[in-house]
């Protein structure tokens, strides 16, 4: 039995977060047409580093859902926000709302709006891996936030959970 038949239904395998190179995007999207549940994907990008972390996700998503013009995220949520990004020689517009660091709004076209969950960077590969098969469901109908805690992958918010998860002690984790 191979890792990867070993893993729960809807899981991510366990290397999914591991020998991933810089600027890879962790990306799920759900894979029904109808669009019904209250995500449309999910993402867990390594930093908070919009440069480094912003492009890898536009390209993935141009290349499953067409070109993306626009991305709302929250100002508070990354490092050095630009108002505008170019991504494989496309213009992509970054917006500021207040839409809370758990969820980010990427739009194709005109009107068309995908909203993804954002596992926070440094959330435990288990915890993520469960959030991001959580908001992939096409019968999801919890919020980010919810999803967020209700998987361990921690609060939304910035500035609780953001540095390096806590060394074990001495004995190990106990």
């Amino acid at each position: 039995m191979t890792d990867h038949d070993a893993q729960p239904a809807g899981l991510l395998p366990d290397t999914a977060h591991r020998a991933v190179k810089p600027g890879t995007a962790l990306l799920r999207l759900e894979t029904v047409h109808s669009r019904q549940g209250v995500l449309d994907g999910a993402w867990w990008p390594r930093s908070r580093r919009v440069g480094a972390e912003l492009p890898g996700l536009i390209a993935a998503l141009s290349e499953h859902i067409g070109p993306v013009v626009r991305v709302g995220l929250d100002a508070d949520a990354w490092e050095d926000l630009p108002t505008r990004l170019v991504v494989e020689d496309r213009v992509v517009h970054i917006d500021s709302f207040p839409v809370g660091d758990d969820t980010i709004l990427v739009t194709r076209g005109n009107r068309d709006h995908f909203s993804l969950l954002v596992v926070p960077p440094r959330t435990a590969p288990d915890a993520a891996r469960a959030a991001m098969a959580r908001a992939v469901r096409a019968d999801n109908t919890d919020r980010a936030a919810q999803i967020l805690v209700d998987t361990g992958a921690g609060p939304a918010h910035p500035e609780a959970g953001e540095g390096p998860p806590p060394a074990p002690g001495p004995g190990g984790p106990g």
